[in-house]
């Protein structure tokens, strides 16, 4: 039986086979090192690029691992090609797995997705004030990967999808460093607009929130159904911003009252047809 493992055929074969795969896998391990040594080095370039960019630190790490593994898996079977092993079987269940992965988490995927679209390119940051499309207003709480945290005046948290945040129009009350307050008056058609003007100016002046620069105005808007609307904008630091609002539409009130300018509320006719009698 010992002959018969060590005849000459069989000991030919294994020359045969280590004469032609040791220099192969030599060179395999060789270009493993020096792959991983190379992928090391980029990764960590990336990682500094991004930093410079002042890219959001989870962002920076996710960035930094989807390069590793995906270099790492590309050299992984590049070095399996070099000593002979037939990798398309494998490149190929990979990829049919990558699909059904990818339909089975197709929401997830564009939540993500979108998440990451906020984090690099920043339309809003943690602390500020936006209104997402017509509908939550808030300061922004937290920007995860997935969703993004609002938590609005009334102390309540609303957790948005991000996907459904970059598919609304994002109004960023507070991201500028000096924020315009949009305020509305009606007054009654009979009030003087001249007077009311003047009031609304005066509380704006005595606003410590009101910037002098820029000039605070006051406009006639709009002819409205039963009052002409008045547009103000005062400006102040964003983060007086909700202070300065209260504030205005308080003491106007008042002023108005005490100057007998009324603030008209709608108003229908209604006429009553009498039916005549047989």
């Amino acid at each position: 039986m010992d002959e018969n493992i060590l005849d000459p055929a069989t000991l030919e074969k294994i020359k045969e086979l280590i004469i032609e795969y040791t220099p192969k896998l030599l060179l395999a391990v060789i270009v493993l090192f020096v792959g991983f040594w190379v992928i090391g080095r980029i990764v960590k370039f990336v990682s500094k690029v991004l930093q410079k960019s002042h890219v959001d630190i989870s962002l920076q790490k996710f960035f930094s691992s989807i390069i590793s593994v995906f270099l790492k898996l590309m050299l992984i079977l590049s070095v399996a090609s070099m000593i002979g092993i037939n990798t398309t079987s494998f490149v190929a269940i990979t990829g049919a797995l990558m699909v059904g992965i990818g339909m089975a988490l197709n929401g997830s995927i564009g939540h993500f997705a979108s998440g990451v679209l906020i984090m690099f390119f920043k339309p809003f940051k943690v602390g500020d004030l936006v209104k997402i499309g017509d509908g939550q207003t808030g300061t922004v709480e937290a920007i995860n990967t997935f969703n993004t945290t609002l938590k609005t005046l009334d102390n309540k948290r609303i957790i948005i999808a991000n996907s459904n945040v970059t598919g609304n129009t994002i109004t960023n009350i507070t991201g500028q460093e000096v924020a315009g307050v949009e305020l509305t008056f009606g007054i009654a058609y009979g009030a003087d607009i001249d007077e009311a003007r003047s009031i609304i100016l005066a509380v704006g002046k005595r606003c410590e929130w009101v910037l002098d620069d820029p000039k605070q105005m006051v406009v006639v808007a709009e002819w409205g159904d039963s009052s002409v609307n008045l547009a103000s904008r005062p400006f102040c630091k964003s983060e007086h911003y909700w202070e300065t609002k209260f504030f205005m539409q308080e003491h106007v009130k008042k002023e108005f009252d005490r100057a007998g300018i009324e603030i008209p509320f709608p108003q229908m006719d209604v006429h009553m047809i009498q039916p005549k009698g047989n």
